[in-house]
C-alpha cells in the first residue's frame, strides 16, 4: 500500500524513466481502496495521462486449464524477442479470507518474469464480476505511460470476463483446448461473437490431430457467429505454448489485425467506447461509495420499511434516495 507521503510527480517521473518498481507501486496506489490514496492515484494519472495510448493491447481470456498463461509466457518473449516491452496484467481469483491474489500468475510466467523488457503484475479481482480487476483499465494506462509498447491482459476465464476486457483492449484473443466444448458451453453466450483471434492451444504430441480438427470445427462456427457486417473476419490458429511451435504465425495475425482495425478507424472507435464504459463504471462505483455513507444507509432502510410496507413504490423510494444524493 502507497504511504500518503507518496508523492505524484516524483511517482510519475520515476516511471516515466521506465522504473518496474515505480510502476507496481504505482499500480498499487490505483487499486488502494484507502480513501485517502484516492486524490494520489488521481493526480498520478492526471501527470501520466499524455504519455498514454500508444501501445498494443491484448486481452486474453478462455476457460481454466486452455493453458493462457502458458502461451502469454511465450507470446510475449515472442515480442520481446523483436523489440519490444511487454507488460501482463494477470486477473487471478481472489482469496475468500484475505483477498488477495491467490494463482499468482508471475509463477507461471517465471521465464517471462526474468526478462528485464517484461512487466509482470498478478492482481486479485476482489469479486469483481466479469473476469477482471477493480482497476484493470487504470493499470493499462501505467503500462502504456511506462514505455510498454505492449500490454496483455489475461481474464479469469469465467465466460464473462471477454464483455468486461474486449471494450479495454484493441484485439481479444480466445483460448481453447481441442475437446473443451463442454468449457465453452459453460462459458457465457456470445464469446465466439467478442473474440478476434480464436488459438487452439496444446496442438502438440498425440493432441496434434484432434487440435487441428477442433480449429477446423471452430472456423465453421465462427463463420455462422454474427458480427458486425464491417468487422474483418476471424483467424483460427493452432500452436502449442509448451513447444513455443505456432507462435510467430499467432504474433503476426494478432499485428495484422490492430492494423486493419487501426487503418479502417474501428480502433479509435473501439477505445473510444472503452473510455466511456469506463466513465460509466467510475460513476456507478462513485455512486455506491457515496451511498455507503451513514446517514444515507439510514435513509435507505428507512425508505425500505416504507415499501416494505406498501407505502411507498420502490420507484418512488429509489427517486427520493437520489434526491438526497443532491
Amino acid at each position: 500500500m502507497a504511504e500518503p507521503s507518496e508523492d505524484p510527480v516524483a511517482l510519475a517521473a520515476a516511471l516515466a524513466r521506465g522504473e518496474r518498481r515505480a510502476l507496481a507501486r504505482a499500480i498499487t496506489l490505483v487499486e488502494s481502496e484507502r480513501p485517502e490514496d484516492g486524490p494520489l492515484a488521481e493526480a498520478l494519472l492526471a501527470e501520466l495521462l499524455p504519455r498514454t495510448g500508444q501501445s498494443l493491447r491484448l486481452g486474453v481470456s478462455g476457460p481454466p486449464g486452455a493453458g493462457k498463461s502458458t502461451l502469454i509466457d511465450a507470446l510475449a518473449r515472442h515480442a520481446i524477442a523483436r523489440g519490444e516491452r511487454v507488460a501482463v496484467l494477470a486477473i487471478d481469483p481472489s482469496s475468500p479470507v484475505g483477498g488477495g491474489s491467490i494463482l499468482g500468475d508471475k509463477t507461471r510466467m517465471s521465464r517471462l518474469a526474468a526478462e528485464p523488457a517484461s512487466f509482470v503484475r498478478p492482481s486479485p479481482s476482489r469479486g469483481v464480476p466479469g473476469g477482471v480487476a477493480r482497476r484493470t483499465h487504470e493499470s493499462v494506462l501505467l503500462c502504456e505511460a511506462a514505455g510498454y509498447s505492449v500490454v496483455i491482459v489475461e481474464t479469469l476465464g469465467t465466460g464473462q470476463g471477454e464483455h468486461a476486457v474486449a471494450s479495454s483492449v484493441d484485439c481479444l484473443l480466445l483460448v481453447l483446448i481441442a475437446g473443451a466444448g463442454d468449457e465453452l458451453q459453460g462459458m457465457k453466450r456470445g464469446v465466439l461473437e467478442l473474440a478476434d483471434l480464436v488459438v487452439v492451444n496444446k496442438a502438440d504430441g498425440a493432441n496434434r490431430a484432434a487440435a487441428e480438427q477442433a480449429a477446423s470445427e471452430l472456423a465453421a462456427a465462427l463463420g455462422l457467429a454474427q458480427r458486425a457486417p464491417s468487422a474483418p473476419e476471424r483467424v483460427v490458429r493452432t500452436v502449442s505454448a509448451r513447444d513455443e511451435s505456432g507462435i510467430e504465425p499467432l504474433w503476426s495475425a494478432i499485428q495484422a489485425h490492430v492494423s486493419g482495425e487501426r487503418a479502417s478507424g474501428a480502433l479509435a472507435r473501439r477505445r473510444a467506447e472503452g473510455e466511456e464504459r469506463a466513465l460509466e463504471a467510475e460513476v456507478e462505483r462513485a455512486l455506491r461509495e457515496r451511498l455507503a455513507a451513514p446517514e444515507l444507509v439510514a435513509e435507505r432502510r428507512r425508505l425500505g420499511a416504507l415499501v416494505l410496507e406498501r407505502k411507498l413504490t420502490p420507484r418512488e423510494a429509489a427517486r427520493k434516495l437520489v434526491e438526497r444524493l443532491g
